[in-house]
């Protein structure tokens, strides 16, 4: 445990102090010994314990101690109503030190910007003093993580969506610094991303971010992301692509394309039968309530399992590296 901590926070005060400036931050973390990676896949989660958070935590650290967790990725929103304050603000201590305290939850996590988290202070919530703070803590507006067997590759997509900009909303005001001029930073972005997907030769390419790109949820389909991201996507033969943002679970299989739309946005608030229409054979699974996903893949297959409130399994499938097909 204590290495793992050590390797990660060196790359990542790598990361902070700069040195790495033409192409995604990047870092690595170990896998076990086999070869094998497990982690858990959490969103739209700090609420400060209500909406049911505390209790998904309890259910995320007893599964996260079965399955020998590596790491727990979050898909952003991470403290409501409006971000972080400050670094000094308790929010942090309240809607994440203190809810997940199960020693399995004891990994570092991997997490993205959402909206929410927009409305409040960006530079505070990407800033080493939270990892000073939990040294659990690692967030970025996007980056690359190496795990050998795999590449998860985080994606700041807040920064696409054209109405948080021409129509923000008269109580709504976003942290826009270090993204403006908009059209700039959204090229290289979409530059980046490409290049790095397509440098990788991991066995399995996952890109996580926080807006939906196919969903039946509340927000439903992410228009621009569909314009400008989901063709590098394809492009570079990724595997998996994790959101939230629609506060669901989901997993939705495109039959134009091999991957795997999955939305882990369970993490506290749920949106009980706000659920739209969608092609039945598409649609694998869809859940309007609280909870989150396991990951278990090595070199051949990767498992997916989803979870509600209570621990229960709700759905599984496995996604096989040979042959890429989808039960």
């Amino acid at each position: 445990m204590g290495a793992l901590f050590k390797k990660a926070m060196v790359l990542v005060l790598w990361l902070w102090f700069g040195l790495c400036v033409a192409e995604l931050p990047r870092l690595h973390h170990p896998v076990k010994a086999d070869g094998s990676l497990s982690f858990l896949v959490i969103g739209d989660w700090g609420r400060k314990g209500l909406f049911n958070q505390s209790e998904v935590a309890l259910q995320m650290g007893l599964v996260g101690e079965k399955l020998d967790i590596d790491f727990v990725i979050s898909t952003g929103d991470n403290f409501y109503e409006d971000g972080l304050r400050d670094v000094e603000d308790p929010a942090f201590q309240e809607s994440f030190t203190n809810i997940y305290t199960s020693q399995s939850l004891n990994k570092m996590w991997y997490n993205v910007l959402g909206n929410h988290d927009y409305r409040g202070d960006v530079e505070a919530q990407i800033s080493p003093t939270l990892g000073e703070k939990d040294k659990r803590w690692l967030c970025l507006r996007s980056f690359v993580l190496q795990a050998d067997v795999a590449e998860f590759f985080f994606i700041d997509t807040t920064p696409f969506v054209d109405n948080y900009f021409t129509d923000p909303g008269d109580d709504h005001t976003y942290d826009w610094r270090g993204v403006l001029p908009r059209g700039d930073y959204l090229s290289n972005l979409l530059k980046d991303v490409d290049l790095a997907l397509k440098s990788s030769t991991a066995k399995w390419k996952i890109v996580v971010g926080h807006h939906t790109i196919k969903s039946a949820g509340y927000h439903g389909v992410t228009e621009e992301l569909v314009v400008h991201l989901l063709p590098i996507l394809e492009k570079n033969n990724v595997d998996i692509y994790m959101n939230g943002h629609d506060h669901c679970l989901e997993r939705i299989s495109c039959s134009k394309s091999k991957i795997e739309f999955l939305t882990s946005g369970g993490g506290s608030k749920a949106w009980r039968g706000d659920v739209k229409g969608w092609n039945p054979e598409e649609m694998k699974f869809y859940y309007d309530g609280q909870g989150f996903i396991s990951v278990q893949l090595d070199d051949t297959n990767a498992n997916f399992v989803y979870y509600d409130v209570f621990g229960q399994v709700l759905h599984q499938f496995m996604v096989s590296k040979e042959f890429h097909s989808a039960s």
